[in-house]
């Protein structure tokens, strides 16, 4: 709850109160306000609601007390060209090329437009070069490449469309008695944040390209989308030596990129860590005192119900999603992953027409008097 919020709830507060003890005076002594406080908390109540409860501040800016706006563009233009830079470093940096302000001057401009931190300056930077095209230089590239490692540090990685990049992880669910241990094979697309979960009593490698074949691989050919990349941890399961490791194999045979997380830094895959706590909080923990189960089928029966509904009927509050289902995200954005995909600009169409127009290389050569001889090349031009 911020400041403001408890300032109104506290003037709430005293108006409720008066009204409940039928004493204005009893309710001011509980609250520590005036009577002139209350009737005037009332007014603005019974005229704005609650919004007009809010602190008014009394300061009012002096526009004639603020820099030239020849230096307030300085100020703002330094603050994009080098984002990296604090407040002091701005302000000598402005004093080299003959602008004189101080550091809090600095501070206040970035202030009043929003640049105060990094990561405003970082993001001024980004909006700039997308909508100009700007050629970045070397200090914005740096500042931009520092925020990229410190945001894949606290779990925030770089992904650009549908199948750039997914998520895969080991759960343990738990052990039921009679069936034995329970692992879930979890995948995430870390674009669309669509989910994919299959359920296996062990934890190896088999299983874990088991689940990319079964479910993810066939997802992503129906949409006629290509998986480029899969992020895991360093568990047994997902890294191994290529010749007897079944998952590595299966990423080299579908020509998919491994990256894997820092170790001692689960952070990094935390897109899988926040789907194990939803899945946990809305399937498990309400299905497993709902009914009992007597085999991983019946368990698998309604894990894939679920995963119906969270990927085509549930909001998501993600990075891309902006409250659509992660289905409808996917849908949206798919023709992004297409327009990367080089082989499909090319329809087997476009190519006929494009030879039916031009001469083959054979008829070319059917019309001069010397033939290409590819075995004895010395008899044609080619000679050295």
């Amino acid at each position: 709850m911020s400041t403001e919020e408890k300032i109104i709830k506290n003037k709430l507060g005293l108006l409720k109160l008066a009204e409940q003890l039928g004493s204005v005076s009893e309710a001011c002594k509980v609250f520590g306000y005036s009577r002139d406080s209350f009737y005037r908390f009332k007014q603005l109540y019974e005229t704005g609601g609650t919004m007009a409860l809010r602190e008014i501040s009394r300061r009012k800016p002096l526009p004639k007390n603020r820099v030239a706006e020849e230096v307030e563009v300085a100020v703002r233009k330094i603050a994009i060209e080098y984002p990296a830079y604090g407040q002091v470093r701005a302000s000598n940096e402005l004093k080299k090329s003959g602008i004189f302000i101080s550091p809090a001057g600095v501070r206040c401009v970035w202030l009043r437009n929003d640049l105060e931190t990094f990561k405003k300056r970082l993001k001024a930077l980004e909006a700039k070069s997308a909508q100009e095209g700007i050629v970045l230089t070397e200090a914005q590239v740096a500042a931009l490449e520092k925020a990229k490692q410190e945001k894949e540090s606290h779990g925030e990685i770089e992904t650009h469309h549908p199948g750039y990049l997914g998520a895969q992880d080991t759960y343990y669910v738990g052990t039921i008695k009679g069936v034995g241990r329970i692992y879930q094979q979890t995948f995430i697309d870390t674009y669309a944040k669509v989910g994919f979960a299959k359920l296996y009593d062990r934890k190896n490698a088999l299983v874990a390209a088991d689940m990319l074949n079964d479910r993810v691989i066939p997802f992503f050919e129906e949409q006629g989308i290509r998986l480029l990349r899969i992020l895991t941890d360093r568990g047994t399961e997902y890294c191994g030596a290529r010749e007897h490791h079944e998952y590595q194999l299966y990423l080299d045979i579908e020509d998919i990129d491994h990256s894997k997380t820092r170790a001692k830094s689960p952070q990094t895959n935390g897109i899988c860590e926040r789907f194990h706590k939803t899945i946990q909080d809305e399937f498990y923990s309400i299905a497993f005192r709902k009914k009992v189960y007597e085999s991983i089928d019946h368990l698998q029966q309604d894990l894939d119900i679920w995963i119906e509904d969270y990927n085509k009927n549930r909001p998501h509050s993600g990075k891309y999603c902006f409250g659509k289902t992660p289905y409808q995200t996917f849908m949206d954005s798919m023709h992004l992953a297409k327009e990367k995909q080089l082989d499909q600009l090319f329809t087997p169409n476009a190519s006929q027409q494009i030879f039916s127009q031009n001469p083959s290389p054979k008829n070319l050569w059917e019309g001069s008097e010397e033939k290409f001889d590819p075995i004895n090349t010395q008899s044609s031009n080619f000679t050295n």
